[in-house]
């Protein structure tokens, strides 16, 4: 069984969902033919492939065990918002998620004692972040011009706010997890 200790189930947690963000982008490349849109999305798509893989070498040498776990962000997240059907919807939640996936790896690698090798990962996977949540800015943005600001700024803060739900049930699992695990440590 693997070991899901604190440090190793976040790190799980972030690999599983770099996984699912692959998945999310390779099933949006089959859908769309433009191609700058296929450039953007198979550089989006090969990066998250990366940091699926930069997570599972570093919880290797951890010492733990890389594993999907069950009840991720992702799952969360469809369950709030379920399966968005055109290119808009897609991009604008991708836009989203990349938006707390930044601010996620920010807080952790600015948290004091944290494994260096921990922070080295989530500082290049940030730097990646960057261009993520420019190139999809982008595009919203010439979307907007067709579509209407309005309607995508409402689709954007629709999907801020059932992110932040789902968001909210990890985060309390998650504390939850470390304080268990601070308390287990204060025993030994």
């Amino acid at each position: 069984m693997a070991d899901l200790s604190y440090p190793l189930w976040i790190l799980n947690q972030y690999r599983t969902a770099e996984f699912q963000g692959a998945d999310l982008l390779q099933r949006i490349l089959r859908k769309n033919h433009d191609p700058q849109l296929q450039i953007n999305l198979s550089h989006h798509f090969a990066d998250e492939a990366r940091h699926a893989w930069l997570w599972t070498e570093l919880i290797c040498e951890l010492g733990g065990t890389p594993t999907i776990l069950p009840n991720t962000y992702q799952q969360r997240l469809r369950r709030q918002v379920g399966l968005p059907s055109s290119m808009l919807n897609l991009l604008a939640l991708s836009h989203v998620v990349e938006e707390r996936v930044q601010q996620r790896y920010r807080q952790h690698a600015a948290r004091p004692d944290e494994d260096l090798r921990t922070v080295a990962v989530l500082q290049t996977i940030i730097a990646d972040e960057k261009w993520h949540l420019s190139w999809v800015e982008d595009w919203l943005a010439e979307q907007a011009k067709q579509e209407g600001q309005e309607q995508v700024g409402a689709l954007l803060e629709r999907y801020r706010s059932l992110e932040a739900q789902a968001y909210a049930e990890l985060a309390a699992e998650e504390e939850s997890r470390r304080q268990q695990y601070v308390e287990q440590s204060q025993a030994r």
